[in-house]
């Protein structure tokens, strides 16, 4: 089996994944693309970005991600604020719940299980 890989983040096209229903202020809009993941669905990894805006957030399996570009803010429910910005590496642990706040459009690689 090959080993995935992507010389240029740039050359990856990402597919429209729209606005989430939980917008609290903004137009939010994501994309992304799913690069792999394991058949059993047990974990993936992609890319992902979104327009400025804000919006509640609750991640459902443990995330690591590295920020490529842009600029925002994660504030967590216990009030941790989390600023962002390319060259960002962040782990969000399943059931991590806050706010995003994204001021330019933020890009992350991402794995999560």
């Amino acid at each position: 089996m090959p080993t995935p890989h992507w010389p240029k983040v740039s050359t990856v096209e990402l597919e429209d994944w729209g606005a989430g229903s939980n917008t609290l202020a903004g137009s939010p809009r994501a994309s992304g693309r799913i690069l792999s993941q394991n058949p059993d669905g047990s974990s993936e990894c992609g890319l992902w970005s979104c327009t400025p805006g804000s919006r509640k957030v609750t991640f459902a399996a443990d995330e690591f991600c590295h920020f490529l570009s842009g600029h925002g803010t994660y504030v967590h429910e216990n009030g941790e604020e989390i600023p962002v910005e390319a060259g960002t590496l962040m782990f969000f642990p399943a059931g991590w719940t806050g706010t995003s706040i994204v001021t330019q459009t933020l890009t992350k690689a991402f794995m999560c299980r």
